[in-house]
C-alpha cells in the first residue's frame, strides 16, 4: 500500500500553509496498490479540542492512484488544526501522519495513531503587520560597541566601572573583575555615536536599527533594567534619543527598542536591593509601591529570579500596578518611548511572558501607533511553541508581528556548512513557511549573528561551537589566512540567500566587515572604525552586502514574493521568487567542489536567465533555452542570483 499527502502542496491541502479562523479548508490523500478501501476519513482535533472525523470519498484517479477529498471548516476561534488519515482495509487499519522531523510537507505511514499529526495554524482574519517593516533591512547594534561619537569621552560620569579600550577583547573571566563578574567593562560607545554613524548606515543600505536595551542598568549590556523611564546615562539622554530618532528618519531609517520586561536588575529603583536609588525598593519594604512586582518566598533574601539569577528578580506579570506602570497607564513605558520616535519593540525572552501581558502590550503600543512593529526573541518554530506546559498564540493575530528566526539561521548555517543536504534545508525552511501565517511570515526577523550567538565568520570557519572548547580560546581565537578566506566566502553565500529569501534581512554590527566573534562576550566586539580594512577581503564583503541590499530594493518579489523551491538534489538549492511579472532564480551551492545542474524553469515560463549578482567572476552571465531547461555551472560556495524571463 502506497499513501501519500503533501501538506504544503495544494493539490493535497487547499489553500496550503496558515489560514484564517472560520475557513473551508480542502483536503486530499492518494491510496495506491490499496485495493479498495473499506474506509477512508480524516481525524482532526484544534488544541484544547475534541476529536472529530470526517469521511473522505472517492473523487477521481490519477497516474494509478486513488485520490480522496473532504473539506473542514476551522473553528470560530484563532487555534492550532492538528489531523491525520485513516485508511480501513482488508488487513486492518492504516495511518497516514506527519514525518518523524515534524515538519510537514511529505508525511509516514504508521500502523497505530500517529505521533506526529500534521498542524493547520488558524489566526484571525484582521491580523496584519505593518508594511514598511515588510520591506525593510535591520542593523542590530550593542550601543557600547558601535561607535562613541563624544571624541572617546565617557558619558554618564561612573566611578564603578572599568574603562577600556576601543578594540579590545571584553572581560570574561571572573578574576578579571576581582573575583565577580560584573559586565561592567565599557568601550565607551554612545548613541551620539549613532547619529554620526547614520550615513554609513544609510550608504550600505539600512531602513531599520535595533537597539540592545539603552535603558538605565548597571551592566554594559543593560538587560539588568535599573530605570525604565531614563536612558543610561553612559549612552546620551532623552533628548539625545528624540534626536537619533529624528535623524535617522532623515536617512529613511527607524528605530527599534529592546523590551526587557520579564525582570529588571536587583540594582534598580524597583528593587533597591543595595540603595543606589531614590526610592523605596520591593526589596528594602514590603510597604513599597513596588513590592507586588515581584515574587518573594522569603522576603527579603528569597525571590524568583530570572533563570536563578538574584542579579535579575523577576517580575509578577500579575500585577496590576506593574502592567499599568509598563504597558496600559495612559503615560506607560510602552507608550512613552514610541511617542519619542520608537518605531517598536522587540520583547526579551518573550515565552516568559504570558500571553494576556503580550496582548495588552500590543493594543497599548497599536493605540499610539498602528504602524509600531512587535518583534518576540523566539528561538523555535514561534507558531507551535510551548513553554511552560502552553501553547503560545503569538501568530494568532493578537501579539506578536515577528519573531527573531532561529529556526532558520540555523538551518542556513548546517546547509552551508553541508551538515545537511539541500533537500533537508528545503524542507526546515519551507516547514516555517507552512506554518506562519503570511503577514508574520515576511516579517521575520532573519539574524545570522546576534548578541547572544556566534558570529557569523566564525561560525563559517568551521570552528567548535562555544560549547566544546573553554573560554580562553574563544578569546583569543582569530581565523586568518586560508581558512579566513573560506569562511568569508561561505558567509558571502550565507549574505545572497538571506537577502532574497521572505523575512527581513538583519545583519548585526560588523557582519558585513567579516567581524570574528564566538558567543557573548566575544560577538559584541567593538566596530573596528580605526582599522577597517577597505582592500580585500573586507571591502568585498561589505560591496557584496550593499549590491544585495540594492537589488532586494530594486523587486518587490524579494520581500512579498511568492517563494518555491526549484532544485534540491545533494548540497545544491535553488528556488524562485516571484511577484506579477518579475521573477528572480537563486541557485547556491553549498559544497567546496563545483557542481553542473540541471534546472528545469518551465513550469515558471522562464528562457531566459540574466544573471544580476554572484560573487564569482566567473559565471556566465546569460543563459538561453527554447524547452525552459538550462545546464548552468555552480562554482563551490557560490550563489548567484539570475533575473528570469
Amino acid at each position: 500500500m502506497e499513501l501519500e499527502h503533501i501538506s504544503d502542496q495544494r493539490f493535497f491541502r487547499n489553500p496550503s500553509g496558515a489560514v484564517t479562523s472560520n475557513s473551508v479548508v480542502r483536503l486530499r490523500i492518494s491510496v495506491k496498490n490499496a485495493g479498495v478501501p473499506r474506509s477512508v476519513r480524516v481525524i482532526y482535533k484544534p488544541d484544547d479540542g475534541e476529536e472529530q472525523y470526517a469521511n473522505m470519498p472517492y473523487v477521481f484517479s490519477v497516474l494509478g492512484a486513488s485520490i480522496y477529498e473532504t473539506e473542514i471548516r476551522m473553528p470560530a476561534s484563532a487555534c492550532l488544526m492538528w489531523y491525520f488519515f485513516e485508511v480501513g482495509t482488508d488487513s486492518g487499519i492504516v495511518y497516514y501522519g506527519n514525518n518523524d522531523r515534524n515538519l510537514g510537507g511529505m508525511g509516514a505511514i504508521s500502523f497505530s495513531y500517529p505521533a506526529r499529526a500534521f498542524q493547520i495554524t488558524v489566526y484571525n482574519e484582521n491580523f496584519a503587520t505593518p508594511d514598511w517593516f515588510k520591506n525593510a533591512v535591520a542593523y542590530q547594534i550593542f550601543p557600547d560597541r558601535f561607535y562613541n561619537g563624544t571624541d572617546g569621552e565617557f558619558l554618564g560620569n561612573r566611578n564603578d566601572i572599568i574603562k577600556r579600550n576601543w578594540g579590545e577583547i571584553p572581560f570574561y573571566k571572573p578574576e578579571q573583575f576581582g573575583g565577580e563578574y560584573k559586565s561592567n567593562d565599557f568601550f565607551g560607545g554612545n548613541l551620539e555615536g549613532i547619529i554620526k554613524k547614520l550615513d554609513y548606515l544609510e550608504d550600505l543600505g539600512i531602513t531599520v536599527i535595533y537597539l540592545n536595551p539603552i535603558f538605565k542598568a548597571a551592566s554594559n549590556h543593560k538587560y539588568d533594567t535599573g530605570s525604565y523611564e531614563e536612558i543610561d546615562p553612559m549612552f546620551g539622554d532623552e533628548e539625545t534619543f528624540s534626536r537619533l530618532c529624528s535623524e535617522a528618519k532623515k536617512h529613511g531609517i527607524r528605530i527599534i527598542l529592546d523590551g526587557v520586561f520579564n525582570h529588571t536588575g536587583d540594582d534598580s529603583m524597583y528593587f533597591n536591593k543595595y540603595g543606589n536609588y531614590d526610592s523605596v525598593g520591593a526589596y528594602q519594604s514590603q510597604n513599597s509601591p513596588y513590592y507586588d512586582w515581584f515574587n518573594f518566598m522569603n522576603y527579603p533574601d528569597e525571590y524568583e529570579s530570572w533563570w536563578g539569577m538574584t542579579t535579575l528578580p523577576q517580575v509578577n506579570e500579575e500585577s496590576k500596578s506593574l502592567r499599568e506602570y509598563l504597558i496600559t497607564g495612559e503615560n506607560s513605558i510602552v507608550k512613552k518611548w514610541i511617542r519619542l520616535g520608537a518605531s517598536g519593540w522587540r520583547l526579551d525572552v518573550v515565552d516568559e511572558l504570558p500571553d494576556f501581558f503580550v496582548k495588552e502590550l500590543r493594543t497599548a503600543v497599536k493605540e499610539v501607533n498602528p504602524e509600531a512593529v512587535i518583534i518576540g526573541e523566539v528561538w523555535e518554530d514561534a507558531s507551535n511553541k510551548i513553554a511552560y506546559n502552553r501553547r503560545r498564540e503569538y501568530f494568532y493575530g493578537e501579539e506578536l508581528d515577528s519573531v527573531m528566526n532561529y529556526p532558520f539561521r540555523n538551518a542556513l548555517i548546517d546547509a552551508t556548512l553541508c551538515k545537511i543536504d539541500a533537500h533537508e534545508f528545503d524542507r526546515r525552511i519551507m516547514s516555517l513557511k507552512e506554518n506562519y501565517p503570511k503577514e508574520a511570515y515576511y516579517s521575520t526577523l532573519n539574524i545570522i549573528s546576534s548578541h547572544d550567538v556566534e558570529r557569523i565568520v566564525t561560525l563559517m570557519g568551521g570552528v567548535p561551537t562555544r560549547h566544546e572548547v573553554d573560554r580562553e580560546y574563544q578569546a583569543n581565537f582569530r581565523l586568518d589566512g586560508y581558512a579566513l578566506e573560506t569562511a568569508l566566502k561561505r558567509t558571502r553565500l550565507v549574505m545572497g540567500i538571506v537577502m532574497t529569501m521572505p523575512g527581513v534581512p538583519c545583519l548585526f554590527y560588523g557582519d558585513e566587515l567579516g567581524v570574528q566573534g564566538y558567543g557573548d562576550p566575544f560577538c559584541r566586539s567593538c566596530f573596528p572604525w580605526d582599522s577597517m580594512d577597505w582592500v580585500d577581503p573586507k571591502s568585498k564583503m561589505r560591496n557584496w552586502v550593499k549590491d544585495l541590499i540594492r537589488l532586494r530594493k530594486s523587486s518587490t518579489a524579494f520581500t512579498t514574493g511568492e517563494l518555491e523551491n526549484v532544485y534540491s538534489i545533494g548540497n545544491t538549492y535553488g528556488y524562485i521568487r516571484k511577484n506579477n511579472d518579475e521573477k528572480y532564480i537563486i541557485v547556491a551551492n553549498f559544497d567546496n567542489v563545483p557542481r553542473d545542474i540541471r534546472l528545469d524553469a518551465a513550469r515558471y515560463g522562464v528562457r531566459e536567465l540574466n544573471l544580476m549578482l554572484s560573487d564569482d567572476d566567473n559565471i556566465r552571465s546569460c543563459h538561453k533555452s527554447d524547452d525552459g531547461v538550462f545546464f548552468i555551472d555552480t562554482p563551490p560556495c557560490t550563489v548567484s542570483i539570475y533575473k528570469g524571463m
